[in-house]
């Protein structure tokens, strides 16, 4: 599979950081790690992204964060909020809307009035 562009990625950022949060904290590796491996490695998302995208969902509420001893070492872990649970659920009802509307213009289906 082919890598995702940071173009396609633009809008979408916040949705996948908040996603990957939804069950667990993460320290900012962990989320790296995490986009990769649930995106079968198309997202390869470099920590100069990740991090001020954390810091700002931080900023509005929908992430908080805390230091934290992960494998022997002090890391920034980052918790979803209940606001960034709402932000969540709002995000997977737009990204579905979006997905169907684009899906049913690049894969139309062939009305019976059409065919032949």
């Amino acid at each position: 599979m082919n890598d995702v562009t940071p173009d396609a990625l633009r809008g979408h950022l916040d949705a996948l950081l908040l996603s990957v949060l939804e069950h667990e904290p993460l320290h900012g590796y962990a989320i790296i790690e995490a986009l990769s491996e649930r995106s079968g490695g198309a997202l390869n998302v470099p920590t100069g992204t990740v991090y001020p995208a954390l810091r700002r969902l931080e900023r509005t509420g929908e992430v908080t964060s805390e230091w934290a001893t992960v494998g022997g070492r002090r890391r920034r872990t980052y918790r979803l909020t209940p606001a960034g649970r709402r932000r969540l659920e709002g995000e997977r009802t737009a990204w579905r809307a979006f997905a169907a509307a684009i899906g049913s213009v690049l894969e139309p289906r062939v009305r019976p009035s059409q065919a032949g």
